[in-house]
């Protein structure tokens, strides 16, 4: 009998110098860094050059690339018209893919994929994306777009331009630390949704909208805004126990709980749930991350003997509504810290590609005969 890979789990399709996981130990590693290790000392910027090249940048080819970033954050006017457009019949992930797709149509050097050009494309979605979530989330709010500060680093200018006021430290910080905790994550769905696009030698804004499209599902980034969904239906601690029972019985998951590769705590949880405290000592919606930490403690005393554990997406949720960033604007923030990911395995697909073409079992009928039409 031919065994079957359902969900390709187990399977192995491809090599990477980028990430290493070992989910019984609860390690992520990127290029040879450990997550805690980056977290705690480096920046978003540092962490993208490290994924496009494998090795962190000096101090000159950090300050070449934040240029290069603070350069590409504005949006083409056909873009601008575009999502002035659009913005109130489509949701932020619709919204995100659309406007890749428009950026890589103005591109001129989009089908060129050597490698120096590559890096272009990545670093110009990285800037250009964050800009258009803000945008976006302006635009529906009956404000009027902010412009992107070429004072501030990524993160912060992100939230300057969501919120047009001046993020606090630990704000920029904390937002900074969760893009480096979203960046990368070896061969999860959408990453090889990305790949699969690209080893036909289509371009990276494609296969970047593949990856959007990935994203956006339920079961893989749409998982931090079903967290905060969780979080509004209980309500209050009292009412933990009643929900959490309910879902169970219906055969339901808790979202956030637990992760196909990790067999352990979730180190990125960890960081985010340290950072929470900090955040939470001063937010006026600290009641989240409060009601957060006792619902993990509730399912840590129901599942007992059971190995499931706090993901990212735990804490992301409540962590992202303390820094005042609104529920559907989680996922489309997970596109915007996975793009120097997606990207830099995209650079290791195109140096080295081949089409990705798997096999399927048939186990359908055989020997039918056809049948004119009017004697079926």
């Amino acid at each position: 009998m031919t065994e079957i890979a359902r969900g390709l789990e187990g399977v192995n399709v491809t090599t990477t110098k980028l990430c290493r996981i070992d989910g019984q130990k609860g390690e992520l590693v990127y290029a040879g860094y450990n997550i805690y290790d980056l977290a705690e000392h480096s920046t978003f910027e540092e962490v993208a050059f490290l994924l496009w090249n494998q090795r962190l940048p000096n101090a000159e080819e950090l300050a070449a690339l934040k240029a290069e970033l603070v350069a590409e954050r504005e949006l083409s006017p056909l873009v601008n018209t575009v999502l002035r457009e659009i913005w109130a019949e489509v949701r932020p992930m619709r919204t995100l893919e659309v406007a890749v797709e428009i950026i890589g149509a103005e591109d001129r050097k989009s089908s060129d994929l050597s490698n120096a050009q590559l890096k272009k494309t990545a670093a110009r979605l990285t800037a250009k994306m964050a800009t258009v979530i803000a945008m976006y989330d302006r635009l529906r709010h009956g404000k009027e777009p902010v412009a992107p500060r070429a004072d501030l680093n990524h993160a912060a200018n992100f939230l300057w331009m969501l919120t047009g006021e001046e993020p606090t430290e630990l704000a920029k910080r904390t937002f900074d630390v969760a893009l480096i905790l979203h960046a990368e994550h070896e061969m999860n769905a959408s990453t090889f949704s990305a790949m699969v696009t690209a080893s036909t030698l289509s371009d990276m804004y494609s296969a970047i909208a593949s990856a959007i499209g990935t994203l956006k599902g339920p079961l893989h980034g749409g998982a931090n805004e079903a967290v905060y969904k969780v979080l509004e239906e209980i309500k209050t601690p009292d009412q933990i126990k009643a929900h959490v029972d309910a879902l169970t019985a219906r055969g339901e998951r808790v979202m956030g709980i637990g992760h196909r590769i990790y067999k352990t705590t979730d180190p990125r949880a960890n960081i985010l749930e340290k950072l929470g405290h900090k955040v939470a000592e001063t937010s006026p919606d600290r009641h989240y991350f409060d009601l957060s930490l006792k619902l993990r403690d509730y399912l840590a005393e129901k599942l007992q003997g059971k190995p499931l554990y706090p993901n990212v997406d735990f804490f992301s949720a409540s962590v992202y509504k303390m820094l005042g960033i609104p529920s559907d604007l989680y996922t489309p923030i997970f596109a915007l810290a996975r793009i120097t990911g997606w990207t830099a395995h995209l650079l290791e697909q195109y140096a080295d590609n081949r089409l990705v073409r798997p096999n399927a079992v048939y186990q359908g009928e055989e020997n039918k005969t056809y049948q004119p039409v009017a004697t079926r």
